[in-house]
């Protein structure tokens, strides 16, 4: 009967504490983001680089200010009427913020056996070692996957099977391969069960008296805590208990060897179970699978413990436990141009009239309730480019209002952005005002602007065309302009070529 030691074994610690008062010095973090091609330094070893450090950061200031992504993962439930609301609308399946909760496998546990044959009925220990568990990979692809939609809201990787007797292995669990879009920016957050309890009672929806504490090291990587058993412990016993055994000499002797192995084995864990606080930016497809939770280690089995002492090792090692973690995944489309205009501007015609993208067009308010992305194809010698239309915008949607934030995040990685402004509009300048204040300069810096005057009578030149032509003559002399009447096809094609040419030409800075 195999009976397993239980003293000092933990549970998965959490890696942070929450406070509810200000700290007397809070410390900033730079609010950067680790790009998918981060490498260690070369000359970087285990002992020098394992220096623990305290960072505490307002819960609001972890999403970089973006209330709305806090709300997603603490007010889940008003995200979710919303969600529910948008489908009746529009029956498409676009995601471009999707909570996740990973499960690494656990180690098998070590095997307890002796060899056999007709001669000899207990030879020596070959009791093999656990099967390690299944890790949990990311897959950056580019094809085919436009949305966060078809990811599940949970992932456990499975365990692996314990070793067996002729110093067989158990089979190590299956790896998990996630497969995510070009332009996600994945976010470790802390379990929001945690926070929910905090975040119900409270009046309003502020955030920023709601602290986080956490332990990084000197790269501002947070340490994943996966729990399990300490150093000397995580026996397996046959036949007599754990008492019997540790008040054996030989017993101690070896365990102070497999202290050492398990102090060493639970410092390259610590090591390994890291994540960069601020995320990363997965905006290269990757050549192969990107490690985020690594599966637990296999157990030994007692084929290891055999000594001019220990004859007969009637104990194994467990396998070390998988690690949970909960990660927010922010998906930012990434095309050439990006769309942008007030509502019934005109974009979703436009977009239709320049490629074979199919939005939805209509004559109310919001008609794209998602992004869409339209690929543009000019001459052969030229290479395509695309165009993301977003919802449109309305004043104040940078505090959230309207579609708000929800979709402005679509237009951060575009080379250019096209302003699209109807003429039909009692003053088309406004509305461009409207929309430069509501984009912000952080989204406009170092990119190229177009702006396309839409519902245009091209058999003559109107009046709101001109002052909005003159406008951006003595504004934003660089920008260019182009009146154009997408249901007839008028001027489609000079609306092509100037997109085309934004495009494809970087912005100096």
């Amino acid at each position: 009967m195999l009976q397993s030691s239980s003293s000092n074994t933990l549970n998965q610690p959490k890696n942070f504490k929450i406070h509810t008062t200000k700290p007397t010095s809070p410390e900033s973090y730079e609010r950067t983001v680790y790009p998918t091609n981060y490498n260690k330094p070369q000359d970087e070893t285990l002992e020098n680089s394992d220096i623990p450090m305290i960072k505490i950061t307002e819960l609001s200031h972890y999403f970089f200010g973006n209330t709305h992504h806090s709300h997603h993962v603490f007010y889940s439930n008003l995200t979710v009427l919303k969600a529910k609301r948008a489908a009746k609308v529009e029956n498409k399946k676009f995601i471009d913020l999707k909570l996740i909760k990973l499960t690494s496998g656990n180690g098998g546990n070590g095997c307890v056996s002796f060899f056999k044959d007709n001669f000899k009925p207990m030879g020596p220990p070959d009791g093999g070692d656990g099967g390690n568990g299944g890790s949990i990979y990311l897959n950056v692809v580019d094809k085919n996957i436009t949305s966060l939609h078809g990811l599940q809201k949970r992932y456990v990787a499975k365990g692996g099977q314990p070793g067996k007797g002729s110093q067989l292995d158990g089979k190590s669990g299956d790896d998990i391969i996630i497969d995510i879009p070009l332009g996600t920016i994945v976010r470790w957050i802390p379990d929001p069960q945690d926070f929910k309890k905090f975040v119900s009672q409270r009046e309003g929806d502020a955030l920023n008296d709601v602290f986080m504490e956490f332990d990084i090291d000197d790269r501002d990587f947070i340490q994943l805590n996966r729990g399990g058993y300490r150093p000397g412990e995580g026996w397996i016993f046959k036949e007599h208990d754990e008492e019997y055994f540790r008040d054996k000499d030989f017993f101690q002797d070896l365990n102070e060897k497999v202290t050492g192995y398990d102090e060493e084995l639970l410092f390259e864990e610590s090591y390994n179970d890291r994540f960069p606080i601020v995320g990363l930016d997965c905006n290269q497809v990757t050549q192969k699978p990107l490690l985020l939770l690594r599966g637990g280690k296999g157990g030994l089995g007692n084929m290891h413990f055999l000594t001019k002492e220990i004859k007969g090792p009637r104990f194994c090692k467990m396998g070390r436990p998988g690690i949970t973690a909960n990660f927010l995944l922010e998906l930012k489309l990434i095309a050439d141009l990006g769309l942008v205009g007030l509502p019934n501007a005109g974009k979703s015609s436009l977009l239709r009239a320049i490629s074979k993208a199919r939005p939805r067009v209509g004559h109310w308010e919001f008609t794209t309730l998602q992004p869409t992305v339209g690929t543009i194809f000019t001459r052969i010698d030229k290479d395509p480019f695309t165009v993301a239309d977003i919802p449109g915008i309305i004043k104040g949607a940078s505090q959230n209002k309207g579609m708000g934030l929800d979709f402005l995040r679509h237009i951060e990685r575009s080379g250019g952005l096209v302003f699209v402004v109807s003429l039909e509009s009692a003053n088309p300048v406004d509305d461009l005002k409207i929309l430069l204040e509501e984009v912000g300069p952080r989204r406009m810096k170092d990119k190229n602007v177009l702006v396309v005057a839409t519902k245009a009578d091209l058999s003559s030149e109107g009046a709101n065309f001109k002052v909005l032509r003159d406008y951006i003559e003595h504004n934003h002399s660089e920008w260019k302009i182009v009146p154009v009447c997408a249901p007839k096809g008028e001027n489609v094609e000079r609306c092509i070529k100037l997109m085309s040419e934004i495009a494809q030409t970087k912005k100096k800075p």
